[in-house]
C-alpha cells in the first residue's frame, strides 16, 4: 500500500471513529490508549454503583479500553469526590456520583474537601428515579391531605425516618414541611434499609423512599403510598398521584446520577466522553437494565448537566438554610 493510499485509509478510520462519537470536533486523538478509572464514591451495590458497573461493557466496546470500577466510599460521598478533584485532569480517572455527591455536600457541610461546583467537568446526567411518599400501615393518613391536616393538628409529632441527614429522602421531607407549612421530627437511619424496616414495623410514621426500594412493599401492602415526587405518575405505580396533584406546588424530586471528569480536563475528551456515556446509557440492553431497576435514563449533555447542577446546588442550598441544617 503506497503512502497516499495508507493516508486515505487513515483518515477514513478516523472519520467513522469521529461520527461514532458525535463528529470530528468530538474526537481526541489517541484517546484513550490506556484502561480508565471509574470512581464510585460509595460502597459497592448501590445506585452509583449500578450505574458505573451497567455502563462499562458498552464504552468499553465504543472506545476500546477497559474501564475499572473502584470504589472509594466514606465521609458521605466526600473520600471518592476528593480523590477525583485531585486526579489529573486527562480523561483517564471519572466518577459517577449521586445528588449528594454533586449537589447537597455544598450546602449541608461547613466544610468540605472538595467544590462541586467549582472541581469537576460534567459530562452527562445519566439516571434520574422518583421518591414515593410512604406511610406505616399503622399511620391514621392514607392520603397526602389527610398527613398535612394531621401533622397540624399533632404539631411536632409525626415522624419522618430518612436513611440519614442530608440524604435526598430526608430533605425530601424537609421541603415537604417547607412547601406545607407543617411541623415533624426527623428520625435519621444508616441507610435506607433500617428506616424502611421500622416503617413497616409502625416504629416510625412516614418516608420519603426510593421508588425502587419500597415498590414491593406498597404492592404487598405492607405500606401506604400517599405520593409520588415525579413530574408524572410512575408506570408501576399508576394509581398514586404526584406531590402536584395531591396540591403541593414545587415539590418535584429526583434522586440522580451523573459521571464528571477532574476541572482542567480538554474540552475535545470531555466531549468524547460524554458522547460515549450517552450512547453507552442509551444501548438497548443497558437501558432496559437501568429501568428495571426502577432508574430512568437522562443521558443529557455537558451543558445540559452542568447547568442543572447548578439549579440542584442552589434549590438545595435554600431548603438547607431555611431549615438550619448544617454538618461538621
Amino acid at each position: 500500500m503506497n503512502k497516499r493510499l495508507s493516508a486515505v485509509v487513515a483518515a477514513a478510520v478516523a472519520a467513522a471513529g469521529a461520527a461514532l462519537l458525535g463528529g470530528p470536533a468530538a474526537h481526541a486523538a489517541g484517546y484513550p490508549d490506556k484502561p480508565v478509572t471509574m470512581i464510585v464514591p460509595f460502597v459497592p451495590g448501590g445506585s452509583s454503583d449500578i450505574t458505573a458497573r451497567s455502563v462499562t461493557p458498552a464504552l468499553t466496546k465504543l472506545l476500546g479500553q477497559t474501564f475499572v470500577v473502584e470504589n472509594k466510599p466514606g465521609a458521605n460521598s466526600a473520600i471518592g469526590a476528593q480523590a477525583l478533584a485531585r486526579a489529573t485532569p486527562d480523561g483517564y480517572t471519572m466518577m459517577v456520583g449521586s445528588i449528594g455527591t454533586f449537589a447537597i455536600n455544598e450546602a449541608l457541610y461547613k466544610t468540605l474537601s472538595y467544590n462541586p461546583s467549582k472541581d469537576f467537568e460534567y459530562l452527562t446526567q445519566a439516571v434520574r428515579n422518583p421518591n414515593v411518599l410512604v406511610a406505616a400501615p399503622n399511620f391514621p393518613a392514607a392520603t397526602v391531605a389527610e398527613l398535612v391536616d394531621y401533622a397540624k393538628k399533632n404539631p411536632g409529632k409525626v415522624s419522618y425516618a430518612s436513611s440519614g441527614t442530608g440524604s435526598s429522602d430526608h430533605l425530601s421531607a424537609v421541603l415537604f414541611r417547607q412547601r406545607t407549612q407543617s411541623t415533624g421530627v426527623d428520625v435519621p437511619y444508616r441507610g435506607g434499609g433500617a428506616a424502611i424496616a421500622d416503617l413497616i414495623g409502625g416504629q416510625v410514621n412516614v418516608s420519603f423512599q426510593n421508588l425502587g426500594a419500597v415498590q414491593t412493599h406498597i404492592k404487598a401492602g405492607k405500606l401506604k403510598a400517599l405520593a409520588i415526587t415525579g413530574d408524572a405518575r410512575a408506570a408501576d405505580l399508576p394509581d398514586v398521584p404526584t406531590l402536584t396533584e395531591a396540591g403541593i406546588k414545587d415539590m418535584v424530586v429526583y434522586s440522580w446520577q451523573g459521571f464528571a471528569v477532574p476541572k482542567g480536563t480538554p474540552a475535545p475528551v470531555v466531549q468524547q466522553l460524554s458522547k460515549a456515556l450517552q450512547t453507552a446509557l442509551r444501548e438497548p440492553k443497558t437501558e432496559k437494565t437501568l429501568q428495571g431497576l426502577g432508574f430512568e435514563v437522562v443521558a443529557n449533555t455537558p451543558q445540559q448537566f452542568a447547568a442543572f447542577q447548578q439549579a440542584e446546588v442552589k434549590r438545595w442550598k435554600d431548603v438547607i438554610k431555611q431549615a438550619n441544617i448544617q454538618l461538621e
